[in-house]
């Protein structure tokens, strides 16, 4: 096969989901891991893709914020078993963290029926939750950002400072093993960066896309997670890795 036809195998393949692993392009192509890496190394330089630890992502994945309403239909299925196995770590009488990613507003759907209290800066988690017996729910409040339908800012910060969370589950636009966790929204990520420190317990919801990912803005480092939940098919080296450095991994 010729380089440019596994070029362009490879760009159908990203037409018709979302992420790439190296090792099934190899498989595929019938060359070797190294030899898929140096495709991807290419594609990447003329913006087809964006590679990431074990595969690669279409570029308007990371490099674009989406608006809620079509981050919340990229990848549903993995996003709904990662919240459901999220979901059972939540205990009775638990104060917890939900953040306005499409993931954490996933696991809304998925909350026990005992009494909690959470704490929210997304609009629709608190719409959700409302008619919702044994909730107490608390709003951060501050600055609203239609987009993301959130609230930030120096406002909803100051009210995470007054609370001890027992849990935060979150989502990212990356996880890295030397940089961290990183946002494309730098207001998303001071405020992450801040629940972090009020958290007893940090909760990442990452899919297989996110995992190796570098995102514009860091506001965690890999050390500040308790528990990484990530789907089956996420790369099994990165897992380890991540479980080396004492970060419970989940994968459902």
């Amino acid at each position: 096969m010729l380089p440019v036809e596994r070029q362009s195998l490879i760009v159908s393949k990203l037409l018709e989901s979302e992420s790439v692993r190296t090792t099934d392009l190899a498989t595929i192509l019938k060359v070797t891991d190294e030899t898929v890496r140096k495709v991807l190394e290419s594609l990447e330089k003329r913006g087809e893709l964006l590679r990431i630890h074990g595969g690669a992502v279409r570029p308007n994945q990371s490099r674009v914020e989406l608006a809620l309403n079509e981050r919340k239909q990229v990848n549903r299925d993995k996003k709904t078993s990662i919240a459901g196995l999220a979901a059972q770590c939540i205990e009775p009488n638990d104060t917890i963290f939900i953040d306005a990613s499409s993931t954490a507003l996933t696991l809304v759907e998925h909350l026990p029926g005992f009494h909690l209290t959470v704490l929210t800066n997304a609009h629709n988690v608190i719409t959700a939750l409302a008619d919702r017996d044994g909730i107490d729910i608390i709003c951060t409040g501050g600055i609203y950002e239609p987009r993301s339908r959130s609230y930030i800012g120096l406002p909803a910060e100051s009210t995470m400072r007054k609370h001890n969370i027992h849990k935060m589950f979150f989502s990212c636009n990356g996880i890295h093993l030397e940089r961290g966790v990183s946002e494309t929204n730098p207001r998303q990520a001071s405020f992450k960066e801040r629940v972090i420190e009020c958290s007893e317990k940090v909760f990442c919801l990452a899919d297989s896309t996110k995992i190796g990912l570098k995102s514009s803005f860091f506001f965690a480092k890999i050390s500040d997670l308790t528990t990484v939940v990530t789907n089956e098919d996420s790369d099994r080296g990165f897992t380890a890795a991540l479980a080396n450095q004492g970060v419970e991994v989940l994968r459902v």
